[in-house]
């Protein structure tokens, strides 16, 4: 079955950076996919995510959904047919949406895990959390927006780090049968993104020791994106070794 193009607007996209070492990162990956570096570091994070009048391109925004998701993410590069792309490479997606749940990876790609999610936002602060309901995964953070990146080991600056993630807007997801990863890719005619300065943040996948080392991924940076239009484009599904 043909799977349509996607429309939505991200409410909010809430990106948690982490610097990391890129032979660990390479352990979590996938072949053909590589980590893509940054000043010698791999980059990864999470993906805090609400998507409003979700639907497919074509329809009136009244019909479409509304929903929390959450996607754990490592950039990457790999070689393509005309040369090297870059993308993310995204081990799982959780959503507060059993409509999602259901439709991912059958309507579109990306199949989604089901999870729990406290939001608290103000237009200073953002606070978000999730526990996924099999209990693989559990994240709290807290950013407050920022007039400028600060602090970062990875980006020098905002308009750096923002370009360094537009480009990447390839996202390839894991599948339950693991023989291929599910593509979609994300575009937007009205990028923005704000810089978040992080109070705390706890993520039961980056601070596991058996999955890094200490020392091996550190907290990095916040980007925060708001009220922006979005399209979703399906990508065809890339086989893994």
């Amino acid at each position: 079955m043909r799977q349509p193009r996607l429309s939505s607007v991200v409410e909010r996209r809430l990106l948690v950076n982490y610097r990391v070492d890129p032979d660990i990162a390479r352990r979590l990956l996938p072949a053909p996919l590589r980590p893509q570096l940054v000043r010698g570091h791999a980059v990864a994070g999470v993906c805090l995510l609400r998507l409003g009048r979700v639907r497919p391109t074509g329809l009136p925004g009244a019909f479409g959904l509304r929903s929390e998701n959450a996607a754990h993410r490592i950039a990457v590069e790999w070689d393509g047919p005309d040369g090297v792309e870059t993308g993310v490479y995204i081990p799982r997606r959780d959503t507060g949406s059993r409509v999602t749940a259901w439709a991912g990876g059958r309507l579109f790609p990306g199949e989604h895990g089901r999870a729990d999610f406290d939001v608290r936002e103000t237009p200073d602060r953002l606070h978000v959390a999730y526990a996924t309901r099999d209990g693989e995964a559990r994240v709290e953070v807290t950013v407050d927006l920022a007039d400028e990146l600060r602090g970062s080991g990875l980006f020098a600056d905002l308009a750096e780090a923002s370009r360094f993630f537009r480009e990447g807007a390839k996202g390839y997801s894991a599948t339950g049968a693991g023989r291929h990863l599910d593509g979609m890719q994300l575009h937007s005619t009205a990028w923005h993104v704000e810089a978040g300065l992080i109070s705390s943040a706890t993520s039961s996948f980056f601070d596991d020791p058996d999955r890094f080392p200490p020392g091996s991924a550190t907290l990095d940076c916040a980007l925060v994106m708001r009220n922006v239009p979005v399209g979703w484009r399906p990508l065809p599904a890339l086989a893994v070794a």
